[in-house]
């Protein structure tokens, strides 16, 4: 039996890949049970950007949501979780949790774990950013939400676009305390003068 849940929420921004990557990563972990919600923007981006089916995709996570499902048990704050992930954010989204818009499960279920002070990590997708983008992430910012860009590190010479993948959502990862066996961390350099 899984010792915590976590869950993930992919929406409509370019980049369905980092939360697939992120149910790739958490699979391997079988002491987090993933409870998974996809946005119908989601679901287009998926059929436009990858080879991914919506099966293939489903069969990574524990529990899979339907979006239009608000009496999911990731709807109500007494079903307790570790927080959020929301892989990629899309501005869509990041609005309404910023403005407490439950208009979908993936919305409500980040309301959820800001009103409850768990953890929500939003990989907000756009460039450049507006100063509507700019103020609904410091909105969720000062509700204690982390606003985590997918932003490669380059630091660790990445030789493809899947190990840009894995650091980034690794890393997203590392803000709910789970470690990923093998993701490459710093590890100091030395400085050349």
């Amino acid at each position: 039996m899984a010792e915590r849940r976590i869950i993930i929420g992919i929406s409509g921004a370019s980049g369905f890949q980092y939360g697939y990557k992120a149910l790739q990563l958490l699979r391997q972990l079988p002491d987090i049970e993933v409870h998974l919600v996809v946005s119908k923007g989601a679901e287009t981006t998926r059929a436009l950007e990858t080879p991914y089916s919506r099966e293939e995709v489903c069969a990574l996570a524990d529990v899979v949501h339907s979006a239009q499902n608000l009496a999911a048990t990731i709807s109500s704050g007494s079903f307790k979780t570790a927080g959020m992930l929301v892989a990629p954010c899309s501005m869509r989204s990041l609005a309404a949790i910023a403005h407490g818009f439950s208009d979908n499960l993936l919305t409500r279920a980040a309301d959820v774990v800001l009103k409850d002070r768990r953890r929500l990590v939003l990989m907000v997708r756009e460039t450049p950013l507006n100063l509507a983008h700019l103020d609904n992430m410091r909105r969720v910012t000062e509700m204690g939400g982390i606003i985590f860009p997918p932003v490669p590190a380059l630091y660790q010479q990445p030789e493809s676009v899947d190990q840009i993948l894995t650091h980034s959502v690794g890393r997203a990862l590392d803000m709910f305390d789970i470690h990923i066996p093998g993701l490459p961390r710093w590890s100091g350099g030395d400085r050349a003068e």
